[in-house]
């Protein structure tokens, strides 16, 4: 399936006007169903991190693991919280505390503490896809992209189809294209082509989906 940006705009339109009256900002989401590949073959699996060109949306929050010069710096780089080492054990220690406060975040972390999240946070972080990228070079431009970053992954070894958001309800229908392009983009580039996509359909949290029309 060749994706056209007409169809796409149009199934996203559709998407919004189905909106209803919520009484939160609903998450705007594409849907790809993909043929022709073997899921079970772990090579062939999604596991991308994907930056949006327009963002998502709303501001996402970011925790870095830090100490010393990268702590300051994350700080001044817009960083809404900085875990020193010192914190690793005693947020281990609240379990319920912590998966409330990973619920909260994306995280980034000094490569040095890197072993000693694995080993304290690991289980917690893992399981809700958080675990933290390493933080280094250009702090700044890298807590800017893992603002708008998301992540695709396959369902499992026999559903062969990816869901990921992509922007919410308050953005322009544009922007919204923009960023759904590039998802389609990440995924095509991963399979091996166009050939590969079944469909596509975009909805929001609680609407019904619409189906991009075919273009090839």
């Amino acid at each position: 399936m060749v994706l056209n940006r007409k169809e796409l705009t149009e199934a996203i339109t559709r998407a919004l006007e189905d909106k209803g009256k919520r009484k939160f900002t609903q998450s705007v989401e594409i849907i790809v169903n993909l043929k022709g590949i073997d899921f079970t073959k772990p090579e062939n699996r999604l596991n991308l991190d994907v930056v949006l060109p327009r963002g998502k949306g709303k501001k996402c929050e970011i925790a870095v693991f830090a100490d010393g010069q990268l702590a300051v710096d994350a700080k001044a780089a817009g960083a809404e919280r900085i875990i020193a080492g010192s914190e690793i054990a005693t947020m281990a220690a609240d379990k319920a505390k912590l998966k409330n406060f990973v619920s909260k975040y994306e995280f980034l972390a000094q490569p040095q503490l890197m072993m000693q999240i694995g080993k304290s946070l690991g289980q917690v972080l893992g399981t809700r896809g958080k675990l933290p990228k390493p933080a280094a070079g250009d702090v700044k431009g890298l807590i800017e992209r893992t603002r708008k970053t998301v992540k695709i992954k396959s369902k499992g070894k026999y559903l062969p189809n990816s869901m990921c958001l992509f922007g919410n309800e308050t953005m322009t229908v544009e922007d919204l294209a923009d960023n759904a392009e590039a998802v389609y983009d990440a995924i095509k580039n991963k399979i091996g082509g166009d050939q590969n996509i079944r469909s596509v359909l975009v909805k929001l949290s609680m609407g019904k989906p619409q189906k991009v029309q075919a273009n090839g």
